[in-house]
């Protein structure tokens, strides 16, 4: 049933890790002059990287500072909030167990009217209806579920593939695995949050709709694109790498300084696989093969090895030698698919562009805070008394996503991808007059002026998958 992933060996991965030297691979270079290196410097590690197996984690308050990343976001009057929303996703999952339906064994008409909480069920679901269009608004989800967005859309894609018929999923179990999922995401952070994972889920399902994922990708490949989204910033701390590294944490000694979060994120994500015990009626083979491929979907978001994928990329992109049947090249297809769904805020429309950035920008103010209090360098995209909203954004919409989304266009040129970049242009240049004109009139003319043309822009309405003329 699981298809082998390509050059890989779970089972050696299990074992006891042997030390191996370290090797200078992907990381960038110190002297580099190349503008999008240097600032994907400023964003990620450029430290050594070696490959690492399985180790036992253990988890604990920063060793160094005494920071406990799990309250390093909170607001003292959020507890109240925080405990309330617990109180009603227990609630909503005692409706689901007590659903009398379900309990008889009687098959329900629609699954998914026993995940929603009661009050919310009938606009969520109109929501759920319009889940591939790409200006679908997941923070009116998000309230709508009640703080469930996750748990919600990730479920309704699985039943919407047939993947819990395909793969005989237990719904209790599923349903288990997906609330602790959403629940190890730490609400506290502003933008690394379960909202933040159910975005890039979502995302990620537009791009498996695209014609030439959707008429090759296997029900394995679907899986594991919606796992990897829905996992790929599990138990995000809320800091980067290099806060974790010049801190002496110990998730980056523990990872040897290599893509600390990212390979946090993969061992979080099958641990709560194991507890969960979802793919435990599978043969241990096609269970550890998925394991392992989840994580290298998941490793592949480090932002720090952008420059490795996206030369990768461009090369088979050049010479015109991909081929999605097989299956070294579906695989490396859905890594560029995460990479996009992971940093896909700037080219949504300019309301949900502006809410992600305002929350990513507070989220690295904060780490700058922090290194501040404690006489730390402070992170430069992280100096809230030399930095601005309007200048982060402009710098990673130039430097990281443009480059990205352009060859993604080559890939897929469809009206989706011809959506996403005019939606980068209009933000982009609606961030330089946000810059250049602070004035609160000029900036209501410019987000009228945007929406104008962004209405234009979608006069004609096509069919997701076809070309523009």
């Amino acid at each position: 049933m699981v298809e082998e992933a390509p050059q890989t060996n779970p089972t050696q991965s299990l074992l006891p890790t042997v030390k191996r030297g370290c090797m200078r691979r992907g990381a960038i270079s110190y002297d580099s002059e190349d503008q999008t290196a240097l600032y994907i410097r400023m964003l990620g590690d450029v430290r050594v990287r070696s490959q690492l197996g399985f180790e036992q984690e253990r988890r604990g308050s920063h060793p160094y500072l005494y920071v406990d990343f799990r309250i390093l976001h909170s607001r003292p009057e959020s507890a109240g909030p925080v405990s309330a929303r617990n109180v009603r996703r227990l609630l909503s999952f005692q409706r689901y167990l007590n659903s009398s339906q379900f309990l008889r064994g009687i098959p329900a008409s629609d699954p998914l009217s026993y995940i929603l909480d009661d009050d919310y069920t009938g606009q969520a679901k109109l929501m759920l209806e319009k889940v591939g269009n790409w200006n679908f608004d997941i923070f009116l989800f998000d309230r709508l579920t009640n703080g469930n967005s996750l748990v919600n859309l990730t479920f309704h894609l699985f039943n919407s593939y047939g993947l819990i018929e395909l793969f005989q999923l237990d719904m209790v179990k599923l349903r288990r695995f997906l609330v602790m999922i959403q629940e190890d995401y730490r609400s506290q952070n502003p933008y690394h949050n379960a909202v933040h994972a159910a975005d890039v889920t979502q995302a990620m399902y537009c791009y498996l709709q695209e014609p030439k994922l959707a008429q090759t990708l296997t029900s394995c490949d679907l899986l594991l694109g919606l796992l990897a989204a829905a996992t790929h910033d599990l138990d995000h701390p809320g800091v980067n790498q290099p806060f974790l590294i010049k801190t002496d944490h110990y998730l980056a000694a523990l990872y040897k300084n290599s893509s600390v979060l990212e390979n946090h994120h993969w061992k979080s994500a099958v641990g709560l696989l194991r507890e969960s015990a979802l793919l435990s009626h599978l043969p241990t083979e096609d269970r550890l093969s998925l394991e392992e491929r989840l994580g290298s979907l998941i490793l592949a978001t480090d932002i720090s090895r952008q420059n490795d994928y996206l030369s990768e990329f461009r090369s088979h992109l050049d010479k015109e030698d991909l081929c999605l049947t097989n299956g070294g090249h579906r695989h490396f297809i859905l890594q560029m698919a995460l990479k996009c769904a992971d940093i896909c805020n700037p080219c949504r429309p300019w309301k949900l562009c502006q809410q992600w950035s305002e929350k990513v920008t507070e989220e690295f103010f904060h780490q700058g805070d922090i290194e501040r209090k404690h006489n730390l360098e402070v992170t430069p995209l992280c100096d809230r008394q030399s930095n601005s909203i309007a200048n982060i954004q402009i710098g990673f919409m130039s430097y990281v996503v443009e480059p990205l989304f352009l060859e993604w266009s080559r890939f897929s040129d469809t009206r989706l991808s011809q959506t996403m970049l005019g939606h980068l242009s209009l933000n982009k240049q609606g961030w330089k007059e946000g810059r250049d004109k602070p004035d609160a009139t000029n900036s209501r003319a410019s987000e009228e002026q945007r929406t104008s043309v962004a209405k234009d822009s979608n006069s004609r309405v096509l069919p997701q998958g076809s070309k523009g003329s």
